[in-house]
């Protein structure tokens, strides 16, 4: 079985996924929407087995395609997924799914209504790196952890196609990178239950709701809390994680030119507390967004054509609810609760 996709978005990341798609078995590139006459141009030059639109409700209307996969700019997410769940076909949704609360809840409705299938693309799950984090915590390594760190310094954004990213439509830079690391910490201390509440504190810069430099903390309930930190005004990409339990300790690191680096430093490290040297995991393959979106797609494919999702929508407003609150932290200076429908 072929599954044959339909892309919306040929930036950057745009021609990542084309081509992941590309090169897995089970899925074919059936048509790409292309926003600018460049892009669409690039996009039949690069893939000329694809039929290359402008609209994409074109593209979401073709009934020759199976999945709609949507990498575009941020506050395109929710209409583009809802109407191509609408039209029959299963979305693969970059992230964040979302750019409020009301969108994710009309997306999450258009799942359950439609029965049609939805992930979002929280990849750094799938990687070799980050994904055995939560195999060493699950094989109880460090007994029961009770704190997260993820920091990320890194250079600042480009702007993107009409510079969206600088604008409302981007949602804030918060939605951007770390809506992954709220992921991955409640994946990581999903044994805690969902968190309670988020506090935050940034530098402003550039449009309202933009914060060059960010940190929160987000605290669970039985104690265990996570700590998020990023920062746009550095150089490279480089990403520090610490998860600490009862029994021991993580420590990773990745390091690139930037995030589509396809030859980073990365290492993995687990141990005892204490003086004693840790333990590095070795690791086979690479880590990378660029690794880990192939991942995706592979896996996405195999989901899809087997009748299950990997991160649902339901899952994933999570994080997105967490971003948005911890805005609203850094705004009104106080700790604000959490609430997950």
């Amino acid at each position: 079985m072929t599954l044959r996709y339909g892309l919306i978005g040929f930036g950057r990341f745009g021609r990542l996924h084309a081509g992941a798609i590309e090169r897995t078995d089970g899925a074919a590139l059936g048509a790409i929407c292309a926003a600018s006459e460049a892009s669409a141009a690039a996009a039949a030059k690069a893939h000329p087995q694809a039929r290359v639109v402008r609209a994409w409700r074109e593209l979401v209307a073709d009934p020759a395609l199976d999945v709609i996969d949507v990498v575009a700019p941020n506050h395109l997410h929710a209409a583009m997924a809802i109407e191509a769940l609408e039209a029959g076909k299963h979305v693969l949704l970059e992230k964040p799914m979302a750019t409020s609360a009301a969108d994710c809840a009309r997306i999450i409705e258009a799942v359950e209504r439609t029965g049609q299938l939805l992930a979002v693309g929280f990849e750094l799950r799938l990687s070799i790196q980050w994904g055995r984090i939560r195999q060493l915590i699950a094989e109880g390594r460090i007994g029961r952890p009770r704190y997260v760190n993820v920091g990320l310094f890194r250079h600042p954004y480009r702007e993107g196609a009409s510079g969206w990213r600088y604008t409302e439509q981007v949602g804030s830079w918060i939605l951007e990178e770390p809506v992954h690391f709220y992921d991955l910490a409640m994946w990581w201390l999903a044994e805690q239950g969902d968190p309670v509440a988020v506090s935050a504190i940034g530098t402003p810069a550039g449009a309202a709701g933009m914060f060059d430099n960010f940190t929160s903390t987000i605290r669970f309930a039985g104690g265990a809390y996570a700590t998020i930190t990023q920062s746009l005004a550095g150089f490279g990409h480089h990403l520090v994680v610490e998860v600490a339990g009862t029994a021991g300790a993580i420590r990773a690191t990745w390091s690139g030119a930037d995030a589509a680096s396809e030859a980073p430093a990365f290492e993995l490290l687990v141990g005892p507390a204490g003086l004693d040297p840790p333990e590095r995991i070795e690791l086979e393959g690479n880590s990378g967004e660029v690794f880990e979106l192939a991942e995706q797609i592979r896996r996405t494919t195999a989901a899809f054509a087997a009748g299950r999702t990997l991160v649902g929508a339901r899952e994933a407003a999570k994080s997105v609810i967490v971003c948005l609150e911890a805005e609203r932290a850094v705004r009104e200076g106080r700790e604000v609760p959490l609430r997950f429908a």
